[in-house]
């Protein structure tokens, strides 16, 4: 009988010394520089993650500035300057404004629309702000706002709505729309409150009194902004406006604008959140629930309406909406209970994070309303950062907006002395 070592197996504890060991561990078939190299390799991946623990949180610090920078209380802040200069030279500059004009238009009508309301409701701030320049900003405003009246007139009011206005008759004949209605009543009633232009009154009131009838029309006093679609947006601008023409003419819209409030909580408020929702049909039945870049807006113009009510929506649209992520601040789209599809007026929105361009741009525009210094702040940070602005010849433009985006945030940036005049 062969021994187990003439058999060519060797002993556990005592290997033959011709049999090759079998390795113990893959190290020992490592080539030691492969080691060293994985080695430095952990070392150099332990480095970076705390280099990035330690400076991801300072990282808003490179962009964090003083909300004066963007938002005097007492005057016109300097990047206000530098975005009303670039605005200023676009209504200036007829060539200028037809490219930019036709840019907007080719993505969005109501893009040239907007940005022409949110100009001239800026330039009534600032000439509210700044007297020596109001003879400026009051040849701007006048240009803006007849070249806007007789563009409606005489193209209809499909010129300034998207495609999907004329798939469907409206509702309501003869077919007018409540965006366009209600943004030229406050266009007017802004440019009055700075400097008091007679021609103005007659149209003004009549484009309140269109709104007014259709309002009492409807049970839920809804009014079409494209057919059998409503949008809180554009009633709380109507709002608004009602509530300039009574500071300017004397008359009185108070129990109509309150009985409108009173409907709206009970019809128009998401049950989860207790948010206004921003679209309904005529009969009242929900559309799309809350929205940031609706609801933004909604808030500022409610201030003048009811500021109880306005204060409420704010505050839940801060806890529904607003995100501070680092010392970086930005605005949701929908809340975690609802989502909505993206579209045009959400813009893009970042996946994870669910920031939106959209409601970020809007929620400047409430931070500024409410005073919220510390989330306006944080917005502007990242608008710095991520926003890429661009500045030439003392004009800023932020190169991830548009004309709209760059009024809207014009607007925020001098917000205040029009709507204090309009509740004195």
């Amino acid at each position: 009988m062969q021994s187990v070592a003439e058999q060519g197996f060797a002993c556990p504890k005592h290997p033959s010394p011709s049999v090759p060991q079998v390795a113990t561990s893959e190290e020992e078939f490592m080539n030691p520089k492969l080691k060293l190299r994985l080695r430095n390799a952990g070392v150099g991946a332990v480095a970076f993650l705390l280099a990035v623990a330690i400076w991801l949180p300072c990282l808003h610090f490179f962009f964090r500035k003083p909300v004066t920078d963007f938002r005097n209380e007492n005057g016109v802040s300097p990047k206000a300057h530098e975005l009303a200069a670039r605005h200023l030279q676009l209504w200036t500059d007829p060539t200028l404004r037809k490219l930019e004009l036709n840019k907007m238009r080719h993505s969005n009508a109501e893009w040239d629309f907007m940005g022409r309301s949110f100009l001239v409701w800026s330039l009534a701030n600032m000439g509210l702000r700044e007297p020596q320049l109001k003879a400026q900003y009051l040849q701007v405003m006048d240009q803006i706002i007849k070249e806007t009246i007789k563009i409606e007139r005489q193209d209809g009011i499909y010129t300034f709505l998207m495609p999907y206005a004329k798939d469907r008759p409206y509702r309501v004949q003869p077919a007018s729309s409540l965006f366009i209605d209600g943004e030229i009543a406050l266009m007017m009633g802004a440019r009055r409150m700075l400097e008091e232009e007679p021609h103005y009154k007659v149209p003004m009131t009549k484009w309140l009194k269109v709104i007014e009838e259709r309002w009492r029309a409807n049970p839920i006093m809804a009014a079409e902004s494209y057919p059998d679609e409503c949008w809180t947006f554009d009633h709380a601008v109507a709002l608004a406006a009602f509530k300039v023409a009574d500071r300017l003419d004397g008359t009185d819209h108070s129990a109509l604008c309150k009985q409108w409030i009173e409907i709206a909580k009970q019809k128009l408020v998401d049950k989860q959140t207790g948010l206004l929702v921003s679209s309904f049909d005529t009969d009242g039945a929900h559309l799309d629930g809350p929205e940031g870049s609706s609801i933004w807006m909604v808030v500022h113009c409610l201030q003048v309406v009811d500021e109880q009510f306005a204060q409420d929506q704010y505050q839940r649209a801060r806890k529904e909406l607003g995100r501070t992520i680092l010392g970086f601040g930005y605005g949701a789209e929908w809340p975690k209970s609802w989502k909505g599809q993206r579209d045009i007026d959400s813009g893009m929105v970042v996946p994870v994070l669910e920031a939106s361009a959209g409601s970020s741009g809007m929620a400047f525009i409430a931070a500024s309303s409410f005073h919220d210094w510390d989330f306006f702040q944080s917005l502007t940070t990242t608008l710095d950062m991520a926003a890429f602005p661009s500045r030439k010849n003392g004009q800023l433009k932020y190169c991830a907006s548009n004309q709209v985006g760059d009024a809207a945030l014009l607007y925020a940036s001098v917000l205040g002395p029009l709507w204090e005049r309009t509740t004195k």
